[in-house]
């Protein structure tokens, strides 16, 4: 059982990234092989519309064509058994650089066929990791759930089943006295970070187990 966890935080040591530790900590106890990828080191573009993966008969064929740092972790995934990716939200979606790999990773597997289809061999187990500065309920008033179901309606039909985990409120920095950031209250924010964001990483573990389990 191998499971990859993308990062799509330019850090790598804030929430984002401490949640995927996390999961992958709880796929290590179902036995799994893990490893965490951050997309902000590797130099690589989103989708040029080449067309070539999906020109008939073509060396390509289903699989991108493009050749920079994401081709080897495009590889990697397509002999994974999980996946989970990890993003923050930045003006109401993911990182530039979480789409881009999404585009990536996605469209190659997808068929214009009637219904629409994937290429993807097998069905594998995946899941989202979402941080956020907003609290739920701003969240839902800014319609977020609507970009949520999307990437899980695309991810069920190329890749197979899948699950979101999303930590509200997170705490930005760690010291607020240095940044201009009047529209939260640090004192809130840290309690949150003290009381809440555990209960996060302990969710974020238990994924990481169930998408290594064994499946019933």
């Amino acid at each position: 059982m191998k499971i990859i966890a993308i990062n799509g935080s330019p850090r790598k040591k804030w929430n984002t990234a401490t949640l995927l530790e996390k999961a992958l900590e709880g796929a290590a106890t179902q036995g799994a092989e893990t490893e965490l990828v951050h997309l902000y080191d590797l130099d690589f573009k989103g989708c040029i519309s080449c067309f070539a993966c999906k020109t008939r008969g073509g060396k390509s064929y289903g699989t991108c064509a493009m050749k920079d740092g994401l081709t080897p972790v495009l590889q990697k995934i397509a002999n994974a058994d999980a996946l989970v990716i990890g993003s923050p939200i930045y003006f109401g979606s993911v990182t530039g650089e979480t789409r881009s790999f999404m585009e990536r990773l996605l469209f190659q597997y997808l068929t214009y066929t009637v219904p629409y289809g994937t290429l993807f061999p097998r069905r594998i187990k995946t899941g989202f990791i979402y941080t956020m500065n907003v609290t739920e309920e701003r969240s839902k008033e800014f319609g977020y759930e609507y970009f949520y179901k999307s990437n899980e309606r695309y991810m069920q039909l190329m890749l197979g089943t899948v699950e979101s985990l999303c930590s509200f409120d997170t705490c930005q920095v760690d010291d607020y006295s240095k940044v201009v950031i009047e529209s939260f209250d640090p004192v809130h924010k840290a309690q949150r970070h003290e009381e809440v964001f555990p209960q996060d990483c302990q969710r974020a573990y238990e994924m990481g187990a169930r998408l290594a389990g064994v499946s019933s």
